[in-house]
C-alpha cells in the first residue's frame, strides 16, 4: 500500500511502525530489506510498496518465503503463497487472488482470508459526491470565473444564459447497501436528493427505517433516477468460465430506466458496467454524464493497456467532457484511512497467527481457526450489541439519554390523548421549544455514539 510521502520523500510509515513495534514485533521499511535474511525470533513486518507487477510479486513470494501479507490495491497473485492468510485493506477482495486461501472470493484455502470492511467507506462516499458535484449542477463555473476576470462577463446581460438546476429533490439510485452505498445515501439526502436504495430484501426494514426508498431490482431503482451510484460488488466469481455474478449488471435495462440524461457514477468495479452499452447510452442521451473508477495496467516496456478501465478509453474522444475515468483511486488515496486500515490489518493478522482467529473472514473458516466478531469502524455500518451495551460505561450518557426519552414520550403522549385542535396547538406552543432541543440534542448523541443503521445481531422475529 501507498502512503503519503514523509520528509525524506519516501512513504511515511512511522504510525503503522509504531503499531507494530507497540505489538512486540519487529517492522522493516524499504525495497533494500531482502526477507531471506531476516534473522531473529518473533513476527516480522516488511513494507515492500514497490512489490506491484504480478512478476515482481511472484518472485518475491512465490515460494512461501513470507507467511501472510497485508495489500491495499495491489493484486496479489494466484502463484503466490502465504500459509498463515492475508488481510485486504478495504472491503473487496478480488485482487487477493493467492492459492493460498483458494483466491479472490477466500473459498476453499488453507489459509484465512480477511478484509477491513468501512475503512475507506467515506473516503470513497465522499468521493462520489464529489464526481457528482463536477456535473451537477451543471454551472460551468471554469467558464464564468474566465469571462469574469477576463472583463467578458456582465451580471444583469448574461447571467440568463447560464440556467442550472440543483441537487435538492433529484433522484439517486444506490445500488448496494453495503458500507459505502450507505455513506452515499446518507450524503446524497444531506443534500435534499432523494435516495432509492437496492439491496437484498432483508434490508428492507433499515434502509426504510433511515428514511430511504427500497427496491427490490437494479432496475426498479434507476427507475426515473437522475444518478445511479454502483455499489455492488463483483459477486461470485462462475468457476467454468470465471465471470463474475454482476459483470455487466449495468447496462441497457438500467440506461432505459433512468432519467434522460441521467448522470453514472462507478466507484467500485469498472466490470460492473456494460462498456458498450454506457457508449451507446452517452451517444443517444440517456446517459449524459459518467465518472468510473477501476484499475489500468500499464506494460513498462511496451506501454500496452489492460485491466478493467481499459474498455473505456475509446469512448473518451466520442464523449470528451462529459466522461471522467480514474485510475482506481477514490479508495486509496486517503491518507488516515489507509493508516487506520493498515492499524487494522496488522492486528488482524497477529491474531490470526497467534491464536488462530479469524476476524473480518471472506469466504470459508480453514480448519484450526476459530471465527471471532469483526472489527467496525465507528459510525460505520451496523451496530452491533457490543456496541450498544457499551453505551452502559458511561453512567451519564445513559442518564441524558434515558430523560430526553422520557420527557419526548410524555409530550407524544399529551399531544396523542389532547381532545382537539386547540388543545393540541396550545400544548405545541407551550413545550414545543423544548421538545426540538430535546429532540436535536437526542439525535447528535445518538449520531455521535455511532448509534445509527442496522443492527448487526439477531433480528427479532
Amino acid at each position: 500500500m501507498g502512503l503519503r510521502p514523509g520528509p525524506d520523500g519516501r512513504p511515511d510509515c512511522s504510525e503503522v511502525r509504531r503499531h507494530v513495534e507497540q505489538a512486540g514485533c519487529t517492522f522493516h521499511d524499504g525495497d533494500a530489506i531482502v526477507a531471506a535474511d531476516i534473522g531473529g525470533g518473533g513476527i516480522h513486518f516488511v513494507y515492500r510498496p514497490d512489490l506491484n507487477t504480478a512478476e515482481d510479486f511472484v518472485a518475491e513470494a512465490g515460494d512461501g518465503l513470507y507467511d501472510a501479507v497485508i495489500a491495499a490495491a495491489t493484486v496479489v497473485p494466484a502463484d503466490t503463497v502465504f500459509p498463515e492468510g492475508g488481510v485486504r485493506i478495504g472491503a473487496g477482495t478480488g485482487n487477493m487472488q493467492s492459492r493460498s486461501w483458494g483466491g479472490g472470493s477466500g473459498a476453499g484455502g488453507a489459509a484465512p482470508l480477511m478484509n477491513t470492511p468501512g475503512i475507506n467507506s467515506r473516503a470513497t462516499a465522499q468521493m462520489v459526491m464529489k464526481a457528482i458535484l463536477r456535473f451537477l449542477p451543471d454551472l460551468p463555473f471554469d467558464l464564468l470565473h474566465e469571462r469574469t476576470v477576463s472583463g467578458r462577463f456582465d451580471t444583469g446581460r448574461d447571467l440568463k444564459d447560464f440556467p442550472t438546476g440543483k441537487l435538492e429533490g433529484r433522484r439517486i439510485a444506490v445500488l448496494g447497501y453495503g458500507n459505502i452505498g450507505r455513506e452515499v445515501a446518507r450524503l446524497a439526502d444531506a443534500f435534499g436528493m432523494r435516495p432509492v436504495i437496492y439491496a437484498r430484501e432483508r434490508h428492507r426494514r433499515w434502509i426504510e427505517a433511515e428514511g430511504f426508498g427500497y427496491a427490490a431490482t437494479p432496475v426498479e431503482a434507476s427507475a426515473g433516477a437522475d444518478i445511479v451510484s454502483v455499489h455492488l460488488g463483483l459477486g461470485a466469481a462462475d468457476p467454468p468460465t470465471g465471470r463474475f455474478a454482476n459483470a455487466g449488471l449495468v447496462g441497457e435495462a438500467i440506461f432505459d430506466a433512468v432519467s434522460p440524461g441521467a448522470t453514472l457514477v462507478n466507484f467500485d468495479r469498472g466490470e460492473l458496467v456494460d462498456a458498450g452499452a454506457l457508449d451507446t447510452a452517452m451517444g443517444d442521451g440517456r446517459i449524459r454524464f459518467a465518472a468510473i473508477d477501476a484499475d489500468i495496467f500499464s506494460d513498462a516496456a511496451t506501454g500496452a493497456v489492460s485491466g478493467p478501465l481499459a474498455p473505456y478509453l475509446p469512448l473518451v474522444e466520442r464523449h470528451a467532457g462529459r466522461l471522467l475515468l480514474l485510475p482506481h483511486a477514490v479508495a486509496d488515496t486517503d491518507h488516515p484511512s489507509r493508516v487506520a486500515g493498515a492499524k487494522q490489518a496488522v492486528d488482524q493478522i497477529l491474531e490470526a497467527i497467534r491464536f488462530r482467529r479469524v476476524g473480518n473472514l471472506k469466504g470459508d473458516l480453514p480448519d484450526g481457526y476459530t471465527a471471532v466478531p469483526g472489527r467496525a469502524i465507528h459510525g460505520i455500518g451496523g451496530v452491533s450489541a457490543g456496541a450498544l451495551a457499551g453505551v452502559a460505561e458511561d453512567a451519564d450518557v445513559v442518564k441524558q439519554l434515558a430523560y430526553t426519552t422520557g420527557r419526548l414520550h410524555d409530550f407524544w403522549t399529551r399531544l396523542a390523548a389532547a381532545a382537539d385542535a386547540e388543545e393540541r396547538q396550545a400544548l405545541c406552543a407551550a413545550m414545543g421549544d423544548g421538545v426540538m432541543l430535546d429532540v436535536n440534542r437526542q439525535a447528535a448523541l445518538m449520531g455521535a455514539l455511532g448509534l445509527h443503521g442496522p443492527f448487526t445481531g439477531k433480528p427479532r422475529d
